[in-house]
């Protein structure tokens, strides 16, 4: 095993024995086969993370890793102290798992939703929906109407997947334990039965309805009520608005998650509004006032005599509500010069007047403004 143990364990080279057993703690869960059944990325985790734990809660063996790397794990690998550690000598990571967890560790770690061998009981699976609003349904808020599909739990069988009156015998697969075990190598790998699903038996006639699914497959319509001030990533839950779970499993929930279409004028940036606006080149020397939009209405912008272009201005309050809290952001308008693209002849003799005012000098061809803003 080539992988570095302190890398799958997520913790540093100096990490103590509690970091690192926390740590193992947090990943032996996560990827445990009973969490992600038939994902075998999270078996050949769960091998892993079991190998990086043995060896380094374990002061010798954490020495002999230091020094001799993964090879003083393998056959004829590295020898520490005159004990050759061999690769086949490692514990088998379920009894490992139980030790630390406990005989009961089904219902404390992995939550209610787990019922452990025998139950067949099994959580519905969260769905999620992507749902597309504008930024002014997002400045203002909005309730959509959604549609999706989703598998319920069974009204005619309850989720069991039987008929009415269908008579239960012992799963020939499992015979009648639940789980099974497969040997892989070195290592057992036990799991719920694939024919009764772990719940020990076995129907004698399925349901009609679902036929012996025990759930089926039905289009819900949902009304969203998307908060003012969300924006994209914003995750909205509805509480068993999933897939129904299995004999008596809990729902799981539908996660709406929020995408806000780019707007042609305006420019977010978290709460704040972010706008260009193109001023003529007397107010930006003489100041005035001047009538800007905003994401609510208009707004009156003041401009100081001798802005400069490029400028930006904060118009407080006048951004985007803040979802999870009070008040709102700014809106921050930078101004740029508006050059006329034609000048009638009177409008140049006063031009080149004013820049003569300067001590400017100018040529037909190279008047103020084309030296000034290089036009």
């Amino acid at each position: 095993m080539a992988e570095d143990y302190y890398a799958l364990l997520g913790v540093g080279k100096g990490a103590s024995a509690e970091e690192i057993k926390k740590a193992y703690r947090k990943k032996a869960v996560q990827y445990h086969p009973d969490k992600n059944p038939g994902d075998r990325t999270a078996e050949e985790k769960f091998k892993q993370v079991s190998q990086a734990y043995e060896v380094l809660s374990d002061e010798q063996k954490r020495a002999a890793y230091d020094r001799f790397g993964s090879d003083a794990f393998r056959p004829g690998g590295g020898n520490f102290s005159g004990q050759n550690m061999d690769f086949g000598n490692f514990q088998n990571p379920f009894d490992l798992f139980n030790e630390m967890f406990g005989a009961g560790f089904g219902e404390s770690i992995f939550g209610a939703g787990f019922a452990g061998a025998g139950s067949g009981r099994a959580d519905g699976n969260d769905l999620r929906y992507d749902l597309e609003i504008t930024l002014a349904e997002a400045f203002q808020g909005v309730e959509k109407s959604i549609q999706y599909q989703r598998r319920v739990t069974c009204k005619a069988c309850g989720g069991s997947g039987d008929a009415p009156g269908a008579k239960k015998t012992s799963c020939p697969n499992c015979h009648g334990q639940g789980m099974v075990t497969s040997q892989r190598g070195f290592f057992q790998m036990t799991q719920p039965c694939p024919r009764c699903g772990g719940a020990r038996q076995i129907s004698s006639q399925p349901c009609s309805q679902c036929g012996g699914q025990g759930r089926m497959v039905e289009t819900r319509r949902l009304q969203v009520k998307v908060p003012a001030g969300a924006d994209t990533g914003t995750r909205l839950c509805s509480r068993g608005g999933g897939e129904g779970g299995l004999r008596g499993g809990q729902a799981g929930d539908l996660y709406v998650m929020i995408h806000v279409k780019e707007d042609e004028f305006f420019q977010r940036n978290g709460e704040d509004i972010l706008t260009s606006l193109a001023v003529p080149f007397h107010t930006l020397a003489m100041g005035g006032e001047l009538e800007v939009r905003t994401i609510d209405g208009q707004g009156v912008l003041k401009i100081p005599a001798g802005t400069q272009p490029e400028t930006s201005f904060r118009l407080r309050d006048k951004g985007m509500p803040i979802m999870r809290g009070t008040g709102r952001g700014d809106h921050f308008v930078r101004v740029q010069v508006l050059v006329p693209e034609k000048l009638t002849k009177a409008q140049r003799e006063k031009l080149s007047a004013f820049a003569a005012s300067l001590g400017a000098t100018h040529t037909p061809k190279e008047g103020f403004f084309q030296r000034l803003f290089g036009q």
